[in-house]
């Protein structure tokens, strides 16, 4: 239905003003309200940490800023510089890059629904029109018709519709830029991990590449032991197992390697067959975990702030909807010259104009305006919870990387005890076997406990980078505590 009053020119801006003026509290958008974040003052896995918490409103970094460049915290030049690629070439951040630049879009084309519109219109025509006389003839004339004119309307925001409008996609805006800061913390950390993994599978290599030059010694040890009848036949064909079985794990190593370096080329945003990293075989050392992390880093975590974004984004969409329950008040404008012919289309008599406003409101819509009101709300229910599990998951990823950080770095000093103690009784045995008071299953015992046992450090040091590098991505990448307000 629309309402369109008559008022005359003295009343009808002073009444329209007036109405806008007392309805323009009646805003239908919730009050805003930051959901709960139910995080303890510290973390349970370390000394410091504190056995209570409570729900506390979120506060978290508005556009977080991540440390540029947290990952040179492992003193590796060729990670600096796959980052760097990474961060360059990679279609996954030109992915989130064009969302962000989408919703921005969005923001500008929300916000020109609160200014007024402005048209301008041009036409000219000729017609014919004829006529019917009595006596059977008839007679034709031939007009012409020209006119230009402009054109304004303006929607008043009495109800909050359009700032509610241009609230939501404010609030999705800023869920898509920190989107992109989360898609880059990613990139980051899974170009660290995958290079880690590389250079973990260079490290096996490397080091099967070295026990199968010792084995392959021993096999000819028992060989020549066998000719001179000091070994059997069973000596060398064991010999002849572990050094073969050898070379398949070394195989699977390169193999492993070469599919690391596919995996890396594909994150810096190049074809496998461009890319080639140098073998070196050097793991860098994990950055050492401080004695206490705050759990208000959290808040730091760009994927929380986005969380915590598109529930404000749902709560100005409950206003969006509850205001279409009441009527749309817009005043309009037009004026111009209509005439004929051209050369006194802007004289006086030609002149046309309109002014007034124009009410506008739905009797009857089978309960789609409610149902529309009930699916906003049901919407911020969801990514309410949305946020509180991304908060909960948060946590857990915390706790578990503390865990298994603290825990490697003892596996690490235990591996690397074990490692050398392994080494000292392969000495003795083969001791013992070239002055034949032992078999070669003893020697090959113990070859095999010192390959495992090196193969172990090897894994238990990847695993500590892991869990390390995990924990930085977890805290948005840096330790130290958010700045007070």
């Amino acid at each position: 239905m629309t309402i369109s009053p008559t008022f005359s020119r003295r009343t009808a801006w002073p009444v329209a003003l007036a109405s806008g003026l007392w309805l323009a509290g009646c805003a239908q958008t919730p009050p805003y309200e930051r959901p709960g974040m139910d995080i303890p003052a510290a973390y349970k896995e370390q000394a410091a940490a504190l056995a209570q918490g409570i729900w506390k409103p979120a506060q978290p970094q508005a556009a977080p800023t991540l440390p540029p460049t947290w990952w040179t915290v492992y003193g590796d030049a060729v990670l600096d510089r796959l980052q760097q690629q990474a961060d360059a070439n990679s279609p996954t951040l030109a992915q989130s890059a064009a969302r962000l630049r989408a919703a921005q879009a969005a923001v500008a084309s929300s916000s020109a629904a609160a200014l007024p519109t402005v048209g301008a219109n041009a036409s000219s025509s000729r017609a014919r029109s004829g006529t019917q006389l009595a006596d059977g003839s008839s007679t034709a004339r031939i007009s012409t018709s020209h006119s230009l004119g402009l054109s304004a309307s303006w929607e008043l925001d009495l109800w909050g519709r359009v700032s509610a409008g241009v609230s939501a996609a404010q609030a999705s805006a800023q869920a898509s830029a920190d989107d992109l800061a989360a898609a880059r913390l990613s990139l980051q950390a899974a170009v660290a991990q995958t290079y880690f993994s590389l250079r973990t599978a260079e490290a096996q290599a490397t080091l099967l590449a070295e026990t199968l030059k010792a084995y392959n010694k021993s096999w000819e040890l028992t060989r020549n032991r066998q000719a001179a009848g000091v070994a059997s036949s069973a000596d060398v064909a064991q010999a002849e197992v572990q050094y073969k079985t050898t070379q398949v794990q070394l195989l699977e190593a390169q193999t492993t390697r070469s599919q690391l370096e596919h995996a890396l080329a594909a994150l810096l945003g190049q074809a496998p067959a461009a890319f080639a990293l140098e073998a070196t075989a050097a793991l860098p050392a994990p950055a050492d975990v401080p004695q206490a992390l705050p759990s208000d880093l959290l808040q730091r975590r760009p994927d929380i702030a986005a969380a915590e974004r598109r529930v404000a984004a749902a709560n100005a969409q409950i206003g969006v909807a509850r205001a279409a329950y009441f009527p749309a008040l817009t005043l309009s404008a037009a004026g111009g010259y209509r005439g004929s012919p051209l050369s006194d289309l802007f004289s006086a008599p030609n002149l046309f104009w309109s002014l007034g406003p124009a009410l506008a409101a739905s009797i009857f819509d089978g309960g789609a305006r409610s149902a529309a009101v009930e699916t906003a709300r049901a919407n911020h229910a969801q990514v309410t919870a949305a946020y509180r599990q991304t908060v909960l998951t948060a946590l857990q990823e915390v706790e578990d990387n503390l865990t298994a950080a603290a825990a490697l770095a003892q596996e690490e000093q235990l591996q690397r005890e074990a490692t050398a103690a392994a080494q000292r009784a392969l000495d003795v045995v083969e001791n013992q076997y070239r002055a034949g008071t032992v078999g070669y299953l003893n020697v090959l015992s113990a070859q095999t406990t010192v390959l495992s046992s090196q193969r172990s450090l090897i894994d238990v040091k990847s695993r500590r980078l892991s869990a390390v590098n995990a924990l930085l991505k977890n805290v948005a990448g840096r330790w130290e505590a958010l700045p007070t307000p």
